[in-house]
């Protein structure tokens, strides 16, 4: 029997008990702007500084829905489910179809921080990818100094592999306003579809989340 290999992630939206996982939209400019422009963002990406309304159109507009449809990964808005306000990204890209492997970032916005939301947002795309789409491997890398983006990798249960020496451009502030480049490393992280184990995540707190359409 032929086995056709799929190339492209499905639209689809993601729920949990506090979130939605969905395409930007029109809506969220705005308030991307704002996220994109925060401090810590610019600190930890590689996103332009200052982030304009144009930077935020185009990629709601070109940006992540070509990232689905020329089959590199996907892009979700991470939503709050009561309030529908935007709350940060999840963003699966390098995706490797042959291997079923892919590599996750993500971004919390500064008004929604210490509520656990990256957790939770990247615990469930972790599960549709393991549960729903057949992938054996997530990979994510954060820079050495990033314990924040550290703590996530670790409460969903990933697993350290090792360090790219030098291998990332961060940004610091100096005294007067500006930016500066820095080198830093990377701590390269991976998660398996068995590090999901149930006990696991209940012993760490989290819960099962298998909500998608």
């Amino acid at each position: 029997m032929e086995l056709r290999m799929t190339t492209t992630f499905p639209s689809i939206s993601i729920s949990t008990d506090r979130l939605v996982l969905r395409a930007f939209e029109e809506a969220d400019i705005p308030a991307f702007v704002e996220m994109m422009n925060d401090e810590l963002v610019v600190a930890w990406t590689s996103v332009p500084h200052p982030y304009t309304p144009r930077d935020a159109e185009d990629w709601v507009r070109r940006i992540a829905p070509a990232e689905r449809t020329e089959g590199r990964g996907i892009v979700f808005a991470v939503t709050e489910f009561l309030t529908q306000r935007l709350v940060g990204i999840v963003h699966l890209h390098s995706t490797n179809w042959r291997t079923r492997a892919t590599e996750v970032a993500y971004v919390t916005a500064p008004w929604a921080r210490g509520e656990g939301y990256a957790t939770e947002s990247v615990l469930a795309v972790a599960q549709w990818l393991f549960g729903d789409r057949g992938f054996e491997r997530l990979e994510l890398r954060t820079a050495a100094d990033n314990t924040a983006s550290q703590q996530v990798a670790q409460k969903i249960g990933c697993i350290s592999e090792g360090v790219l020496r030098n291998a990332w451009i961060a940004r610091s502030q100096t005294e007067t306003g500006a930016w500066t480049d820095i080198r830093t490393d990377l701590i390269v992280w991976s998660l398996l579809p068995e590090d999901l184990d149930a006990d696991q995540m209940a012993e760490a707190g989290l819960s099962t989340y298998a909500d998608w359409s």
